[in-house]
């Protein structure tokens, strides 16, 4: 395998017609290419006697940090840059999924210098990371990632990661931030930062035409649901998070690609308040909600923090999926929160509308 196997790679999609010509892609495809020719030179070990006794290998090469809106194809371009990358020192990983496992590891290993065992295990005939969707929304990752990442650069490993954010938005709202400044400058002192802004999200060509309010619940609109989330997220399963919301963590079940999903009495069943709402609309573009019910009087609580929640989400622009018993109309008991909920019904109906979630929708 060539040297110009990546672009050439991507090249075929494009004339093939899997992918459609895009010049912010191409531009971010180029830069990949460029790490793909660095990467598959001969790695080199660090043959001074301080490198021994510290096992440094040679500087790694300068990783690559994508950030963009949802659907642009980050992480395709990513993708396809490790499938093609002839090393096989190699990992592709979810960010969470990734620390969940280096908190595991630190559960496990105990003494001094845990981050440096850590270290020394990741990076285990290891040159290259790819880590998908990094956002850091907990203080415990915010407090480890920083040196860890530093361990990994010092044992030679380069990373390529793609996100939503800058580096400068990572954790911006978190507790104890400054304490988060140092990892952002390393990122950008050793990474290339790169930004693809493409006007267009792919993923939204995928349901195009299709129904993002479902009902009533039966099997055949649970199929078309699920179908949804796979849209959205690339087929993944999704992985459950924690955001940090005013000093409490409040554990998301399912999360992928920038959608969440939940059950409707896990948003408003539960003592969520406006904070809380306010933090899901930030973390994600996309939230699924299964198990509406048709509210009865007596859910006053429910129905108080369904208003709340959708009037949270539709002024932060969040889009919904739901699979509920009954339309829009129909779910507000008659006569109760008369104003709010003919004004709620209004907006569940303007948030599945095809300019709601996006007018530049293309087909992929």
């Amino acid at each position: 395998m060539t040297a110009s196997s990546f672009i050439k790679a991507y090249g075929e999609k494009v004339a093939e017609g899997e992918l459609r010509a895009d010049l912010a892609q191409e531009s971010v495809a180029h830069r990949l290419e460029t790490l793909t020719t660095v990467l598959e030179q001969p790695a080199r070990k660090n043959g001074s006697l301080i490198g021994k006794l510290f096992k440094k290998t040679a500087e790694p090469a300068k990783g690559l940090y994508i950030h963009g809106e949802v659907g642009r194809g980050k992480t395709m371009l990513m993708d396809l840059f490790f499938s093609n990358l002839a090393i096989t020192e190699k990992r592709r990983i979810h960010f969470h999924a990734f620390m969940q496992e280096v908190h595991g590891e630190r559960t496990r290993l105990m003494g001094e210098n845990v981050i440096g065992h850590i270290a020394d295990h990741l990076a285990r005939n290891l040159r290259l990371l790819c880590l998908d969707e990094m956002q850091i929304s907990d203080i415990a990752d915010a407090m480890i990632i920083g040196r860890l990442y530093e361990a990994l650069l010092a044992r030679g490993v380069t990373l390529v990661t793609t996100s939503n954010l800058p580096p400068e938005d990572l954790y911006r709202d978190g507790l104890n931030h400054g304490l988060f400044l140092p990892f952002i400058a390393k990122l950008r002192e050793t990474m290339d930062v790169v930004e693809l802004p493409s006007p267009t999200d792919y993923r939204l060509g995928r349901v195009q035409a299709k129904a993002t309010y479902l009902h009533p619940a039966t099997a055949e609109n649970r199929v078309a649901f699920n179908e949804l989330w796979r849209d959205l997220t690339d087929g993944a399963s999704g992985n459950s998070e924690t955001l940090e919301i005013l000093g409490r963590k409040r554990m998301v079940p399912k999360v992928a690609h920038s959608c969440a999903a939940f059950t409707f009495f896990e948003l408003c069943g539960e003592a969520l308040g406006p904070p809380d709402y306010l933090a899901i609309a930030k973390a994600y573009r996309t939230v699924f909600i299964s198990g509406m019910p048709k509210l009865k009087a007596s859910q006053r609580n429910e129905v108080k923090r369904f208003i709340l929640m959708i009037d949270t989400f539709y002024d932060a622009g969040t889009r919904i999926a739901v699979l509920a018993e009954a339309p829009p109309d129909d779910i507000f008991p008659r006569g109760h929160h008369g104003f709010e909920s003919r004004r709620t019904v209004s907006r569940l109906k303007e948030m599945q509308s095809v300019s709601w979630w996006g007018a530049s929708i293309v087909e992929t």
